[in-house]
């Protein structure tokens, strides 16, 4: 099997086909319909605060530094919230999602394997399906969906099994608004037209991957290098004026060899005044030294036949301008979709965005805004990284603002990324080494991010002087935190104790890697797999008492793991029989492994590769994660209402909601009615 890089399985996973869709201009298939209101005019509002921690909303309570978060402890309405297993996000979300576990939803990890193909990984919240069928036309290839053709279409589909609460507030005739949902894109349709949504994390840019900036500078490669997020490119100047760069946009794939659409521009510096001008299609953008851009809008064109004319797809960046002497630098963003002109559909109903814009102007549309990649690959520093982060949430802000001004009654949920992007990139709450800082700039980063909670406080205090008990005002969080010191290779582990492949096996994805010698292997962040015989291509366990000894002594041996300070590595192993149930497990994991505080999965792990030792350090500024067990990482539940269930878990939010507007809990939930 060819090992697949983490740049390409990002692209060939992504949502790529659905720019094609829209490219020939596939029209959604829902329409908007007439909402109605909610009976008796009730309202239920949702915040989700990703990532916010229990211990560190605790201590800054005790502190005095939340008062409107303890205003509510004060009155019985917090309590910390039982997270998912694993507390992933996509996994925790649709949790809340189904107000049922992963056996309902079907969503086990960031990433699943297809047992057909052997451990082959594809991303388990959305899935791009190729269309069938298409037209030659010289060096094109354009599927038609008329008659007499009736070619399909490629499409983007969710993979999110089951029914979303909403869709029981939508058919009683309540409606529910939610803003930046993640484990929603594409956003799920409304069948009686009370449901609106703009889905969050997991939504592409529009070359189809979770964020992919691009960076020029007079020091970059002569030929442009992918990393992980991002590419990198040399800019070279002729006096003061570049020569053409080229801004790489989706890949058009009406060519039958598909490649980049691009759009050149070029760049004018003025070294003494410390400034530059972009020049690109109609744009003339002057920016100084440490400057950002508004959004700027793109045309990229997709070229067709001589006799057609060329198809167009609109998205938006944002230039930032690093330096201009002695090294010229300049960061482009991830280019978005357009609010103003969906290439892909991102709201439901699909003309909710363009009511969003003509609203909001343009905004950021991507699921993960805040450029983390940026950081971890040294493109920003840290402070470039917190201003970057500081105007995502005031773009937030913006919204939550709209979403206050155009709320009436019914549900309404708001989201924000920043508690949890800030806090893989800024917790460190300890003395021991920061991966990547000194003690005090780890220290300094903490502190900001402790004032962001400070922030996200006034928030909640602005919602509770606005409606008072008018509305019933629930804060969560997905999950909570943990430093990230320590990475466990599972593959590597498995390898060296006689589980998975030869002694000198590197990757599960290497041409020829010898499958009749493994008898389990791990891919995704928290996830292993047997190997087994009847179910996976090359299985080799036999189902039954095999299969059973094997969990059994897989678990025992990996919770005796231990790091080289003889601290536990792995807290609990999981069976999914025992904590999944029901009927969307196909790809559910044998195992879920649950990582003790300060340990998590290895980078080389989550697609796996192999590296030398089993224990490593972990060298990136992502410091911080929420991938450990359960047990380690619960969230928050801050009400405005007392809480009488003493030990809450995500999965009772959605009954709770549907109690609360007077709707009968479906059997499907495994939740219950918290208050």
């Amino acid at each position: 099997m060819k090992k697949i890089s983490r740049r390409d399985f990002i692209k060939q996973s992504a949502c790529a086909a659905a720019v094609l869709a829209a490219g020939m201009g596939v029209k959604p298939a829902s329409a908007a319909r007439k909402r109605r209101a909610a009976p008796a005019g009730k309202r239920v509002m949702v915040i989700g605060f990703d990532g916010m921690d229990p211990a560190l909303a605790e201590k800054l309570m005790n502190a005095g530094r939340l008062p409107n978060l303890q205003k509510l402890r004060s009155r019985a309405g917090y309590r910390v919230l039982g997270t998912s297993i694993p507390p992933q996000s996509p996994v925790a979300w649709a949790n809340f999602i189904n107000g049922a576990g992963p056996g309902s939803h079907g969503i086990f990890d960031f990433i699943h394997r297809d047992p057909e193909r052997q451990a082959y990984p594809f991303f388990a919240a959305a899935e791009t399906v190729p269309g069938q069928g298409y037209l030659e036309w010289g060096e094109h290839k354009l599927p038609l969906d008329f008659w007499p053709f009736n070619h399909e279409p490629a499409r983007t589909v969710l993979k999110r099994q089951g029914t979303p609460f909403w869709d029981y507030l939508d058919r009683a005739g309540i409606p529910s608004t939610f803003y930046d949902l993640p484990s929603n894109y594409p956003p799920s349709p409304s069948p009686h037209g009370n449901h609106r949504c703009l889905s969050g994390m997991g939504t592409p840019d529009l070359q189809g991957s979770y964020g992919t900036y691009q960076h020029f500078a007079e020091n970059g490669p002569a030929q442009t290098e992918s990393e992980g997020g991002g590419k990198r490119s040399r800019i070279y100047f002729e006096g003061d004026t570049s020569r053409p760069l080229l801004l790489l946009g989706p890949q058009n794939t009406l060519l039958k060899n598909p490649r980049d659409a691009t759009i050149t521009f070029v760049v004018h510096r003025d070294r003494e005044a410390g400034a530059a001008v972009i020049e690109m299609q109609n744009h003339t953008v002057v920016l100084k030294a440490g400057e950002w851009s508004s959004w700027i809008t793109l045309d990229f064109g997709l070229s067709t036949p001589a006799m057609l004319p060329d198809k167009h797809l609109s998205g938006i960046c944002r230039f930032y301008l690093q330096e201009v002497a002695p090294c010229f630098r300049l960061y482009v963003s991830p280019i978005n979709i357009n609010p103003a002109q969906p290439a892909m559909r991102i709201t439901e109903p699909p003309e909710f965005a363009q009511e969003l814009f003509r609203s909001l102007g343009l905004f950021s549309t991507t699921g993960f805004q805040e450029d983390h990649k940026a950081l971890s690959n040294r493109i920003f520093s840290d402070a470039e990284f917190a201003r970057q982060a500081d105007y995502v949430l005031q773009e937030r802000m913006n919204l939550l603002d709209y979403a206050l001004q155009n709320y009436d009654d019914g549900l309404l949920f708001f989201y924000f990324s920043s508690t949890d992007l800030q806090s893989h990139m800024f917790w460190w709450d300890c003395d021991a080494p920061h991966p990547v800082r000194s003690r005090e700039a780890a220290k300094y980063y903490f502190g900001c991010l402790q004032n962001l909670y400070v922030r996200m406080d006034g928030v909640v205090g602005d919602l509770l002087k606005r409606y008072g008990d008018a509305a019933h005002i629930m804060i969560m969080s997905d999950h909570g935190f943990s430093n990230f010191a320590r990475q466990f290779n599972l593959n590597t582990w498995l390898r060296d104790n006689g589980y998975l492949g030869s002694p000198d096996s590197a990757s599960i994805m290497e041409r020829g890697f010898d499958w009749s010698k493994s008898r389990a292997f791990g891919l995704g962040i928290n996830s292993l797999y047997l190997n087994l015989r009847g179910r996976e291509r090359y299985g080799v366990v036999e189902p039954g008492r095999e299969r059973e000894g094997l969990l059994d002594e897989l678990a025992a041996r990996l919770v005796a793991v231990r790091d080289r300070d003889g601290r536990q590595v792995i807290r609990a192993v999981h069976r999914a029989d025992k904590v999944y149930g029901g009927s969307a497990m196909r790809y559910a994991p044998d195992l879920i492994i649950g990582y003790s505080r300060d340990f998590r999965a290895s980078w080389k792990t989550v697609l796996g590769d192999m590296s030398d030792e089993v224990m490593l350090d972990n060298p990136s500024a992502w410091g911080a994660d929420h991938c450990m067990d359960a047990s380690e990482v619960p969230g928050v539940l801050f009400s405005n209402r007392p809480i009488a269930a003493p030990q809450p878990s995500l999965v009772d939010l959605a009954p709770s909601i549907l109690a609360g507007f007077g709707l009968d809990i479906p059997p499907d939930m495994t939740g219950r009615n918290i208050f």
